[in-house]
C-alpha cells in the first residue's frame, strides 16, 4: 500500500494564511459595503422629507443608527453663538424631565460650535474642555461631534456619544461626516421649501386682510389685523399698542395666550420696543423688555397707521424658550403692516366719502325742506292769517288755531333740519347736546319728545350755561318718565331777549295738590337760583304739567 499525498507544513501554511487574510478583507468589504448600504439608506432618508422639524429628527436617527451609538442630538445654532434648539434621541421622557434644561452650547458643545471641525474623543472624560453633566444626567464616555454645514456656513452640530462596541473609529467619523453633508443639503432644501409655504401663506393672508379691510361687512378691522398677525407669526402675544395718557404706552388690542394679561395695560415706553418703534417710526427686532414686564422675549414692533394720523405700533413677540424671530420674520411683519396700514387708510377714505355723500344728501334735503316746505307752510300761514279778518269770530279762532299748528311745524321741520345737517363732534354744541340727549331718553317714553328750538341759542348759551340746559331737560324728560304716565311731551329750547329759557310740557296726570319736593326738581330750583333765573312747574288746565326754567344770557352788541 502506497504512502497517502501529503504536502510540505510551510507552504499549506502560507496558503490558508492568504486565504484567512483574503477572508479577512472579504468581510471587510462586506461590512463597508453594509455600512455604505446604511449611509445611502439614511441619506435617502433624510432627503425624501422638506418639512424642517422632521428632516431634524430623521437625521439624528439617522446618524445614531449608522454609526452605532447609544445617544444622539443635533443642535441648531442661533444668531447669538449659542444652541437655540436641541433635539435628542436615547434619553427616556422621565429622565429628560430629571435633567431639566437642555444644553445651551457650552464646554465641549461650545468647542465644537468654536472649532467647526469634527472631535473624536475616546474618553470625555479625558478632555479638559468637557464640563461634566448635570444632575440625573446619564453617564457617557465615547463622544464624536460633527458640524452641518448649509452652504459653507455651520447650521449646527451632530453629537453622538457611547458607542456599542467601545470609541468611535476614524471610519465612524467619515460616515458622520458624509451623512452630514447629505444633511446640510436636505436641511437647505427644507429651509427654501418652508420659507417658500411662510410667503406664500403671508401673501395670501395680506391678499385677505386687505380685501376683509375694504370690505363692507368688517367693523372690527385692527382685531382682525392683529388676529392674522398673531396666528402666521406663530406668537404668544400679538398686541396694538397705543399712546396714552401722561406719555405712557397701553395695550390696545390683544391677540394670544397672554391676551387677558395685556390688555389695557400700560407702561413706560422708555427701554420698551414698542417705544423706541413708535419713536424711531422703524420697525425693531429687540428681545426684553417689550411690553412692561409680560414674561417675553424677542418682540417685533412695527409703527402702525390707526385712525385718522394717530399712528400705533404692532408688536408681536414670543415666550422665553421658544423660537426667536429673525430678520427676515420682521421684514415679512413689516412687509404685512405697511399693506394693512395702507388697507386701513383706503377704507378709512372710503368710509370719509360715504359719510360725506350721506352729508351732501342730507344738505340737499335740507335744503328742499327749507326752500320750498317752510316757505309754503309760511305762505299758507299767511294767507289764513289775512282770511281771518274777513269772517266771524268763530270762524277766526280756529283758524288762528290752525296757524298755530303751522307755527309749530315749521319749528319742527326746523329742528328736523339742523338735526340732519349737524356734524358729530365731541362736545358739540347746545342744540347737538340736546338733541343726542333727547334721542338717548326717547327708549323710556312711550313717545319720542318733540323737540323745537327758537332764536339763536348755539350763539348765546355758552358752555358752562350748556351744561345747566343740558341737565334741566335731562332731569325734566326723566321725571315724566317716572312720575307722569303722559303719552305725549314737547321740549321748546328758546334765547333771545337775554334770556334762555326751556319750556317741558307733557299730558300726563299733572301735578298733585301738595306735591313732595324732589331732590331733582330741587336741583334744578338751585341751578336757576344760582344764575339769576327762575324755575316752575304748573298744572295745565287740560292735564299734564307745565316745567319752565330760565336763565339770563350776555347778549353780544
Amino acid at each position: 500500500m502506497s504512502d497517502p499525498l501529503t504536502f510540505p507544513d510551510g507552504p499549506r501554511s502560507d496558503l490558508e494564511q492568504t486565504i484567512a487574510d483574503l477572508l479577512a478583507q472579504a468581510q471587510k468589504v462586506l461590512e463597508t459595503e453594509s455600512r455604505l448600504r446604511s449611509l445611502l439608506r439614511a441619506s435617502k432618508l433624510v432627503a425624501d422629507e422638506l418639512d424642517l422639524p422632521v428632516v431634524l429628527e430623521r437625521i439624528i436617527e439617522a446618524a445614531v443608527e449608522l454609526v452605532g451609538a447609544r445617544y444622539g442630538a443635533i443642535g441648531v445654532i442661533g444668531d447669538d453663538g449659542m444652541l437655540e434648539q436641541f433635539i435628542h434621541v436615547g434619553l427616556e421622557p422621565d429622565l429628560v424631565e430629571r435633567i431639566g434644561h437642555l444644553p445651551r452650547g457650552r464646554g465641549l458643545l461650545g468647542a465644537l460650535i468654536e472649532e467647526q471641525s469634527p472631535i473624536r474623543l475616546e474618553h470625555l472624560r479625558d478632555d479638559p474642555r468637557s464640563s461634566g453633566f448635570p444632575d440625573g444626567h446619564p453617564p457617557m464616555d465615547s463622544f464624536l461631534g460633527v458640524p452641518v454645514r448649509v452652504r459653507n456656513e455651520v447650521f449646527g452640530n451632530l453629537y453622538l456619544s457611547d458607542h456599542r462596541d467601545g470609541p468611535f473609529s476614524a471610519e465612524d467619523q467619515e460616515l458622520l461626516t458624509a451623512l452630514a453633508a447629505t444633511a446640510g443639503a436636505a436641511i437647505d432644501h427644507a429651509r427654501l421649501f418652508e420659507e417658500t409655504r411662510r410667503r406664500q401663506r403671508w401673501a395670501e393672508a395680506s391678499a385677505e386682510i386687505t380685501a376683509v379691510l375694504l370690505s363692507d361687512q368688517v367693523d372690527d378691522s385692527l382685531s382682525i389685523l392683529v388676529e392674522r398677525v398673531g396666528m402666521l407669526a406663530d406668537a404668544d402675544l400679538a398686541c396694538i399698542v397705543v399712546p396714552a395718557e401722561a406719555d405712557s404706552l397701553r395695550v390696545e388690542l390683544a391677540w394670544g395666550d397672554l391676551a387677558e394679561s395685556a390688555l389695557g395695560r400700560t407702561f413706560a415706553p422708555d427701554g420698551s420696543v414698542a417705544g423706541r418703534a413708535l419713536e424711531a417710526g422703524q420697525p425693531i427686532l429687540a428681545p426684553n423688555p417689550a411690553l412692561g414686564d409680560l414674561p417675553l422675549d424677542m418682540t417685533i414692533a412695527v409703527p402702525v397707521a390707526l385712525a385718522g394720523t394717530a399712528t400705533g405700533v404692532l408688536a408681536v413677540s414670543r415666550r422665553p424658550g421658544r423660537p426667536r424671530f429673525r430678520e427676515d420674520d420682521l421684514r415679512t411683519v413689516a412687509d404685512f403692516a405697511g399693506q394693512a396700514s395702507l388697507a386701513l387708510r383706503l377704507a378709512e377714505g372710503r368710509a370719509d366719502r360715504e359719510r360725506l355723500a350721506l352729508l351732501e344728501d342730507r344738505s340737499r334735503i335740507a335744503r328742499d325742506l327749507h326752500d320750498t316746505v317752510i316757505q309754503r307752510l309760511f305762505g299758507a300761514g299767511l294767507s289764513l292769517q289775512a282770511l281771518a279778518g274777513r269772517v266771524d269770530s268763530a270762524s277766526a279762532s280756529r283758524i288762528a288755531e290752525q296757524v298755530e299748528v303751522l307755527d309749530a311745524a315749521i319749528a319742527d321741520i326746523r329742528t328736523a333740519i339742523f338735526a340732519i345737517t349737524a356734524a358729530p363732534a365731541t362736545g358739540g354744541t347746545v342744540r347737538r347736546r340736546v338733541l343726542d340727549l333727547v334721542g338717548e331718553l326717547a327708549d323710556i317714553l312711550p313717545e319720542p319728545p318733540r323737540l323745537s328750538f327758537a332764536g339763536p341759542v348755539d350763539l348765546l348759551v355758552d358752555p358752562d350755561l350748556a351744561d345747566d340746559v343740558v341737565a334741566v331737560v335731562r332731569e325734566g324728560l326723566s321725571n315724566v318718565a317716572r312720575h307722569a304716565g303722559a303719552t305725549e311731551t314737547a321740549v321748546t329750547v328758546t334765547a333771545g331777549r337775554g334770556v334762555v329759557s326751556i319750556e317741558i310740557v307733557d299730558d300726563g296726570v299733572g301735578m298733585p295738590e301738595a306735591p313732595a319736593r324732589s331732590s331733582g326738581l330741587a336741583n334744578l330750583a338751585t341751578r336757576a337760583e344760582g344764575r339769576g333765573g327762575s324755575f316752575t312747574t304748573t298744572a295745565r288746565p287740560t292735564g299734564g304739567t307745565v316745567l319752565s326754567w330760565t336763565a339770563p344770557v350776555k347778549e353780544s352788541r
